[in-house]
């Protein structure tokens, strides 16, 4: 049977995270997005120490979409590197995995 996946990513505003996580559940590629506003980043880029307010985003998918979801976020991010971390899961409620792998993948 098919594991749960986990995305981890961030983005500049709840109202972009929204908007692109409602694309990726449109597209069938994650059964949910949970977006949580009010988080303060310190980050390296470019050799820069930087601090910014951001929102987190998790993505509930499945393994086999990883490519595929990462691909469309991606495509669709704002950021130049946006973070995208695959968090695997050694397991779920039985009903939690089918309800991801019922909305997620062709119709």
């Amino acid at each position: 049977m098919e594991r749960p996946l986990l995305v981890y990513t961030t983005f500049p505003d709840a109202p972009t995270a929204l908007d692109i996580g409602e694309a990726l559940v449109r597209a069938r590629l994650a059964a949910c997005v949970n977006v949580i506003p009010g988080m303060q980043s310190v980050y390296a880029w470019k050799g820069v120490i930087e601090r910014g307010a951001e929102v987190v985003a998790i993505l509930k998918s499945r393994e086999s979409l990883a490519d595929a979801l990462a691909d469309e976020l991606k495509r669709r991010h704002p950021y130049e590197t946006p973070i995208i971390l695959h968090l695997p899961v050694s397991g779920a409620d039985p009903d939690t995995a089918a309800w991801i792998r019922a909305e997620t993948g062709p119709v």
